[in-house]
């Protein structure tokens, strides 16, 4: 059974900086793609960011670079989303999400689609 338990939300002022993390149980994020994906009030689900396991490269949505960071503790099987300069419009619920073996919710990174088929409950962002 796969599990994936986000943390590390919270309400922020304009310009500052929060860190979420995600912690799996029932599978080894460092073998699969894990993404940050972020839902506001009527509005639809959007990715933020993909750590692709192997090579690890990162893919960031194009209002996320330069402000957000994705980063793997291996030997923590967590995943951390650092976000920095946070603006008003970054404010939602964020979750994450891990490829599973057999497809899921696909999803396009950087031209790569992936099948998130393990996903979080989310932690709320209030900016």
């Amino acid at each position: 059974h796969v599990q994936l338990v986000e943390s590390g939300g919270g309400s922020v002022q304009t310009g500052g900086s929060l860190r979420l993390s995600c912690v799996a149980s029932g599978t080894t994020l460092s073998n699969n793609c894990v993404g940050w994906f972020r839902q506001a009030p009527g509005k639809e689900r959007e990715g933020v960011a993909a750590l692709y396991s192997g090579g690890g490269d990162r893919l960031y949505r194009e209002f996320a670079k330069d402000r957000f960071t994705i980063s793997r503790d291996k030997t923590k099987n967590t995943v951390f989303l650092q976000m920095d300069s946070l603006q008003a419009e970054d404010s939602g619920m964020y979750i994450c999400a891990a490829e599973g073996p057999d497809g899921g919710t696909w999803y396009k990174f950087g031209g790569i689609r992936v099948g998130f088929a393990y996903w979080g409950q989310g932690t709320q962002v209030t900016v």
